[in-house]
């Protein structure tokens, strides 16, 4: 059997022994370790860790299985995956394109280990660059009035193309609290780190007006708390008297976008483990 390179992702509650019971499994079973990584916290007592390794040995349904066995014993949560297999993803976005042309372009360039599926709109702005990297665009109107039927279409498509992750690239409707929980863990938002302050339209307006000499951006989990889910990545530049709005939306367009490609990045490699309302993040 040919060597195949697998990410083992895992949290349990801390306790010795964690390590070397892990790295023994691997090597019992053939397996070399190409990259690992731990972090105990000791605010909740929990352990996580992230370990790429090859093996020939056993296929992914044996390891799955044995896996299991040793994770009983530790209380473990944990993922195996192929590291060659890129995440299938679809992205939502209305009327400002500058993180998903980011994206199309990172993904089309191999700089990002995505398989982007769909692309899904409350409007039709973005359906020619859809179509220039070959990803079929879906335009669902979205407003209060039907956001339930809205939702419903949209998790078709999800469905369809076994999204196992959908990044708001400045999607500018507020999800479903049911919408949240459906894909809790699975979807990345990015906004302005002005929040809580200049909250609404126009931010980078009501930011000049304060004459504010950060501008910031944050990609976070989706939750049903409003901007408020687990933080995977920041990012922020500086900023002095002469710039106008515009230059400050410029700069904030350029944050978004950077910040959330890593964010997609990190999430995509499998290096983001949710620990309550934080993330740990292996770089």
């Amino acid at each position: 059997m040919q060597d195949t390179t697998y990410i083992l992702t895992l949290s349990c509650p801390d306790r010795r022994g964690i390590v070397h019971a892990v790295s023994g499994f691997l090597l019992e079973r053939g397996g070399n370790i190409e990259e690992a990584a731990q972090f105990n916290d000791h605010d909740t007592g929990l352990f996580f860790m992230r370990v790429q390794f090859s093996c020939g040995t056993l296929d992914a349904c044996a390891l799955r299985a044995q896996i299991g066995a040793l994770a009983e014993g530790f209380a473990m949560r944990w993922q195996l995956h192929q590291a060659a297999q890129p995440m299938r993803a679809v992205i939502f976005v209305s009327r400002e394109g500058h993180c998903l042309n980011d994206l199309l372009f990172r993904c089309k360039s191999g700089l990002l280990p995505l398989d982007i599926r769909a692309i899904v709109s409350n409007h039709r702005d973005f359906y020619q660059l859809a179509a220039g990297y070959n990803v079929p665009f879906h335009h669902i109107a979205a407003t209060r009035a039907n956001r339930a039927h809205a939702e419903e279409r949209q998790l078709e498509v999800i469905e369809a193309e076994g999204a196992e992750l959908v990044v708001l690239a400045r999607y500018m409707q507020i999800l479903s609290d049911a919408m949240c929980q459906r894909l809790a863990g699975r979807a990345i938002n990015i906004h302005h780190s002005f929040l809580p302050s200049f909250k609404g339209a126009r931010p980078y307006h009501q930011a000049h007006d304060r004459g504010v000499k950060l501008i910031g951006a944050t990609a976070h989990y989706v939750t049903a708390d409003l901007d408020e889910g687990p933080i995977i990545e920041q990012d922020v530049a500086r900023v002095d008297h002469s710039a106008t709005v515009e230059d400050l939306s410029a700069v904030g367009r350029d944050t978004e976008s950077q910040v959330l490609a890593r964010a997609v990045k990190w999430h995509s490699e499998r290096r983001v483990l949710l620990n309550g309302h934080r993330t740990v993040v292996f770089k």
